[in-house]
């Protein structure tokens, strides 16, 4: 019977999702705990890849349960978190429908990058410290650029094997935020100390949101027009987008999917 997965995870601790050889990685670990539960090898399949260091909150992934099995899907969750990594956390495992597939049938994904300004040592984990202002109204005003249907291939990483560098983003933007943490401490942080950008598309690049991070901070330093990242688009490469950003900052932070999730 084929189950959902529910998880989070610290990508610090592996090599990304994706199953590498001689490579500590999200899926190796999942596959081998719930290989060693069910008393044989066990495949799961993912949302999407994420790069090293790159961390999931609400990650699904799906796999078959053997029939021979009398384990709940709750002892399974409670087992599981039992001999995972401490960097992974299993939320919820749920029976779901034969047809589900939890790559194929995600209609969209979304992610988020944290950039703080201030010196913290509660946010140097998962977010990205710049040392420099960055003028967010203009990030967003580039932002823009990126909604729609295009080749995002100036912003993939090079060699990558995708049959197609086609997405259509739906949602593109900057906020700013306050931790929890600065919260419960009273802590006189200022507007615009904690910034954070979420995209939304049906598919993603390999590094592809790190890359478009790094190139909309060269439109907030001053150093690129917003309409730089519509010229990258159109007629630029890799090489002509800006740096990739570091990845501990960026999460993977769900997927959406039709009825046949159910």
């Amino acid at each position: 019977m084929r189950h959902k997965i529910r998880l989070s995870y610290d990508g610090s601790a592996f090599c990304g999702w994706q199953i590498q050889n001689n490579a500590k990685t999200v899926q190796g670990e999942l596959e081998k705990a719930l290989s060693t539960l069910l008393g044989r090898h066990v495949s799961v399949t993912g949302a999407g890849r994420t790069d090293t260091e790159v961390n999931a909150i609400n990650y699904i992934a799906h796999f078959d349960m053997p029939d021979v099995v009398s384990m709940s899907a709750e002892q399974l969750c409670y087992k599981l978190n039992a001999i995972l990594p401490r960097e992974i956390a299993v939320h919820e495992v749920t029976a779901c429908e034969k047809e589900f597939h939890a790559r194929f049938d995600a209609r969209s994904r979304e992610y988020c990058y944290f950039i703080h300004f201030r010196k913290d040592p509660f946010c140097e984990k998962f977010s990205h410290r710049m040392r420099y202002p960055l003028d967010i109204v203009a990030m967003n005003e580039a932002a823009e650029y990126l909604l729609g249907e295009h080749d995002f291939s100036c912003f993939e990483k090079t060699g990558g094997n995708n049959a197609t560098s086609i997405c259509t983003i739906t949602e593109a933007g900057w906020s700013t935020y306050i931790p929890d943490h600065c919260r419960m401490m009273g802590s006189d942080c200022n507007d615009g100390d904690y910034i954070v950008f979420r995209i939304k598309a049906n598919r993603f690049l390999r590094n592809m949101v790190r890359a478009i991070v790094g190139s909309l901070t060269e439109v907030g330093r001053g150093k690129q027009n917003p309409s730089w990242i519509a010229d990258l688009i159109a007629n630029g490469t890799r090489s002509d987008a800006g740096t990739s950003v570091p990845g501990k900052a960026l999460f993977f932070c769900g997927a959406s999917y039709g009825e046949v999730e159910k």
